[in-house]
């Protein structure tokens, strides 16, 4: 979807004004919201409104109708009122209503990793591709799962709430050469004064 047609300007096929008109006004009521803060979403029981067509792929990309939202700074606000709730299914809340977004995989990429410190007192940071940037252990573990078919390790790390983000493919390799191996004989990982094991394939 082209960045005009996000902004509510030249529609040309059935229904598409009637789809920019509701993007553009979940924008409007987001940008009513303190930015410099997160969002309370866990907080926030507005009515649900159902699926709008809303959607995040494989590849972290946003996307409304099958159409990508272009605009990476209308994707950080609508990243920034994402919830995952119990049943593991994903949101995007306002204080006013709630409607489904579809995941592929994860909401979110670590597309960045510093590391700091060694051993047992290192810590690994990682940044988002919708620029969240935290620091692995407490809050946000992180952990691993095996993909099926192919045994290939795909790491996580918590964000906020339930939501997490997929370590990409070449923040893992560098990730991977900080496994260390404990006298229990399990592999992981050391951040934030939590040892994060590795996963093992079945």
């Amino acid at each position: 979807m082209s960045e005009s047609r996000l902004s509510g300007e030249g529609h040309h096929r059935p229904g598409a004004a009637a789809g920019t008109t509701r993007i553009a006004e979940l924008a409007r009521l987001l940008d009513q919201q303190d930015a410099s803060k997160p969002a309370p979403v866990e907080t926030w029981d507005p009515p649900y409104r159902g699926d709008i067509g809303m959607a995040i792929s494989a590849d972290g990309t946003w996307t409304y109708r099958g159409s990508p939202i272009e605009r990476p700074a209308l994707v950080r606000l609508f990243a920034r009122v994402l919830r995952r709730d119990e049943d593991g299914r994903h949101y995007l809340v306002t204080p006013a209503e709630r409607v489904d977004v579809s995941v592929a995989d994860a909401p979110f990429l670590a597309v960045e990793m510093e590391v700091r410190g060694t051993g047992e007192n290192q810590t690994v940071i990682f940044r988002t591709n919708v620029d969240d940037v935290v620091i692995c252990g407490g809050d946000h573990p992180l952990h691993f799962a095996i993909e099926p078919g192919t045994d290939g390790v795909k790491p996580y790390v918590r964000i906020r709430g339930r939501l997490e983000a997929l370590v990409t493919r070449a923040v893992t390799l560098d990730l991977l050469e900080l496994l260390t191996e404990r006298d229990d004989g399990t592999s992981g990982i050391w951040s934030g004064g939590s040892f994060h094991e590795l996963a093992q394939p079945a």
